[in-house]
């Protein structure tokens, strides 16, 4: 009797062994699970120019979009959990910060440059204000590591997503493998962020036939294409080239952008053109964010521009002129390139 007893004790372990290991083996799926992608395409909008294809050893999957957001939102990317990506690029803001000349970062610290609308990135061939990084996949390493942003390290970053018992069957269902690397890491945030496009402001259903220009819109529009096009250049709204516009050195900063990577005096004080897609939402204006309203950075064109400076800008040698009705005329128009449809996306929101 007491052999039975003792061999009915030993089958009901085993048994609950073999149970428990089936159940940790189906919550963590393992690289022998099928791949089944759903393949998603970059939205390219009906007359814009075709972008540089950032995706083309990336392939875009629905799987890898959403793995790409929950990290996107994820505060353990920062070294106190704090400030995800989204801290800094808040999406009613189209993106960027908003009414902050700089972010806050890790341990009450601030950024050093106004934070970017991140839209339209896939027309990026350079990103950041002054173009140190040449691909998307390449560029959230820059916050994740900087101390005074997310102050973290790409090792326990990953640590931490592994511990997670969401992120490998993420992983998987994104990239076949539950394996979690510094690769898929940024392939997935390069998937969301590369694919958050802005194309239906009022302009755009303008220009769709969905929709008409005031009279001071369109006052505005016919001003903007004879004075401010050339560098702003439609759809995109931006030349995506760097420029010294004329504003006096940030004696906190001493920033002299563009030269910081090309270590060329030719390229002092030239900061990359931005766009001007959802202007009004992206506020505080310029790389430090030292104009607080659109029509601060106006004047600045109109009255402001140090047109002593070597590196100035060709174009803005004469400043810019523009009269007080064209200054009401310019803003009403570029109110038009507000993008409501993206800023309260669902897709796009945690």
């Amino acid at each position: 009797m007491k052999l039975r007893i003792i061999l009915f004790f030993l089958i009901t372990i085993l048994c609950s062994a073999i149970f428990i290991s089936a159940c940790k083996n189906n919550d963590v799926p393992g690289d022998n699970v099928p791949y089944n992608p759903t393949y998603i395409n970059l939205e390219v909008p009906a007359g814009w120019p075709t972008p540089p294809d950032i995706y083309v050893n990336n392939k875009l999957t629905e799987e890898g979009f959403q793995l790409g957001k929950k990290l996107f939102y994820d505060g353990r990317l920062s070294k106190d959990g704090n400030f995800p990506c989204a801290s800094c690029h808040q999406q009613f803001a189209a993106f960027a910060t908003y009414d902050h000349d700089f972010s806050h970062g890790f341990n009450n610290t601030f950024t050093t440059r106004n934070a970017p609308g991140l839209f339209n990135l896939a027309w990026m061939t350079k990103l950041h204000w002054d173009g140190g990084i040449n691909h998307i996949e390449v560029q959230p390493l820059a916050p994740i590591t900087a101390q005074n942003e997310m102050a973290e390290t790409v090792e326990n970053v990953l640590n931490k997503l592994k511990a997670d018992g969401d992120y490998p069957r993420m992983f998987q269902s994104a990239f076949g493998t539950t394996e979690i690397n510094s690769q898929k890491l940024l392939k997935a945030l390069a998937q969301f962020m590369g694919t958050i496009v802005s194309s239906n402001a009022k302009y755009d259903k303008v220009k769709r036939g969905e929709a008409s220009f005031t009279a001071p819109e369109q006052n505005g529009y016919n001003l903007f294409k004879a004075k401010c096009e050339t560098c702003h250049k439609e759809p995109l709204f931006t030349d995506n080239s760097f420029r010294n516009n004329g504003m006096a050195v940030n004696t906190f900063l001493n920033d002299y952008g563009r030269m910081r990577i090309s270590n060329d005096k030719n390229d002092s004080l030239k900061f990359k053109v931005p766009s001007l897609r959802n202007v009004i939402l992206t506020f505080p204006y310029m790389h430090d964010g030292r104009f607080y309203s659109i029509g601060q950075a106006i004047d600045h064109y109109r009255t402001g521009i140090i047109t002593t400076q070597p590196t100035l800008d060709p174009l803005l040698i004469n400043r810019i002129a523009i009269t007080n009705t064209e200054k009401n005329d310019l803003i009403y128009f570029l109110q038009t390139l507000t993008d409501t449809t993206m800023t309260r996306s669902p897709r796009f929101a945690q």
